[in-house]
């Protein structure tokens, strides 16, 4: 038979758990501050100089949409565009490419091979911007090493290309898709696999059937993420291609520089609002997806 404590005994018990927890959350606090000013306040910048435009006559600042409007016609569409089908058609790749090499360094029985792909992809996946664009132009320029020992040049190839930009963004998202989806990998079930085996699917069937529907929301975070790193690149681009090939990145940089036309530094917002806006509709397919294979992968 339980007692219950006096009524004088238990506020000093809920005292007590309070300042339990206090630490906690003090500890929480200053993340919580960073990501405010971190985060919160470019966001907030972000949106008020979208939708905000000085008065050519006074200079007074005023509230309107003809910033969006603008960031949503004529070349700056053509470049949300072009950045969306690069990053779409990059991703799509590099998630093809990086699942079987994924795959193959998750069943190989060698420890030291699956070290050696995973830190080689750690650090091919940070490696971008102007060095990267330097070694593909040295190799595959115009008068790149393999573009005239190989005779490139002659059958048609063009580094500066819309193609040759997915090629060079590869070159880190294959070894960023590996990184990705090898825990997940690691979390399909052996006896999945026997159990398909033992009731007649051969390995083709186990992975149609079993073994990619299991992985379908980590693949598909996998390709937000192949997405997201693509669409926000700019050094690699703007060092190999210039304004040959259209891309948002490229077009705010310009808007922000007044390469183009002065004043535009606003509809440069804007188009970082595209951006946002684009990114968190990706985000909205991807979060529900992803709840759901973490239901299977840690059953």
């Amino acid at each position: 038979m339980t007692t219950a404590l006096p009524r004088a005994d238990v506020a000093p018990v809920a005292s007590a758990k309070r300042r339990r927890r206090a630490p906690g959350w003090l500890a929480v606090a200053p993340l919580l501050v960073f990501t405010a000013v971190a985060f919160g306040l470019p966001a907030l910048a972000i949106v008020n100089g979208a939708f905000s435009a000085d008065d050519a006559t006074t200079g007074a600042s005023h509230y309107t949409g003809a910033n969006v409007t603008a960031s949503l016609q004529g070349p700056y569409l053509t470049a949300l565009l072009g950045s969306v089908k690069l990053s779409a058609i990059s991703a799509a790749l590099g998630a093809l490419l990086g699942l079987p090499l994924a795959q193959a360094v998750v069943s190989s029985r060698s420890r030291w091979l699956r070290e050696a792909v995973l830190t080689a992809s750690g650090v091919l996946a940070n490696f971008g911007g102007v060095p990267l664009a330097f070694a593909f132009v040295a190799t595959l320029g115009n008068a790149g090493v393999l573009t005239v020992h190989l005779g490139l040049k002659d059958s048609g190839w063009n580094l500066y290309s819309f193609w040759g930009l997915v090629l060079v963004y590869l070159y880190f998202l294959i070894p960023l898709m590996v990184l990705t989806i090898t825990p997940a990998l690691d979390g399909l079930r052996t006896q999945w696999r026997e159990a398909a085996l033992n009731n007649g699917a051969n390995g083709v069937q186990y992975w149609r059937h079993v073994a990619l529907p299991v992985l379908a929301p980590s693949l598909l975070g996998g390709l937000v993420l192949l997405f997201g790193s693509a669409f926000a690149a700019y050094a690699t681009a703007a060092a190999m291609v210039g304004s040959a090939v259209p891309l948002v990145t490229l077009q705010i940089a310009d808007a922000l520089s007044g390469n183009v036309l002065v004043g535009q530094e606003n509809v440069a917002l804007a188009l970082s609002l595209d951006m946002v806006l684009v990114a968190g509709l990706v985000m909205a397919v991807y979060l529900p997806l992803q709840r759901r294979s973490a239901r299977w992968l840690d059953a």
